[in-house]
């Protein structure tokens, strides 16, 4: 009797971890986000709500700190890459940086992180 609970326990075991990898996965969607580009250091560390100047914020990603997209609401989105082997955005967001821009592109959440694959980018105008 105690073998058969046994096998009862690691076949449910076995169940819930794996519909909690399939729950777990992240579901992507097509969206359109708008926010600041500043690097990511920044964003956190500071809680800025906009990038302090373009000049910093180019000055911080040239010197490696991923260029992230921050919104009105303080949602931070990672733009990550659509191709493997995976590249890094610095370079296509480098003329954005310090900038508001509105993006259209796939939208990833995993684990309370935001990542977009940016299929379009435009610079707007900011806020007053």
């Amino acid at each position: 009797m105690k073998r058969r609970r046994g096998i009862l326990a690691v076949t449910l075991l076995m169940m819930f971890t794996a519909s909690g990898a399939v729950v777990g996965q992240a579901a992507d969607q097509t969206a359109t986000v708008k926010g600041w580009v500043l690097d990511s250091a920044c964003a956190f560390t500071h809680n800025l709500r906009k990038p302090i100047s373009t000049l910093c914020a180019v000055s911080c990603a040239k010197a490696g700190s991923p260029l992230v997209i921050l919104t009105d609401a303080g949602t931070i989105y990672w733009p990550i890459s659509g191709e493997m082997p995976a590249k890094g955005q610095n370079d296509r967001l480098m003329e954005y940086a310090g900038k508001r821009v509105l993006v259209t592109g796939k939208v990833f959440t995993k684990g309370g992180s935001h990542g977009v694959v940016i299929e379009k980018i435009e610079a707007v105008e900011a806020k007053k």
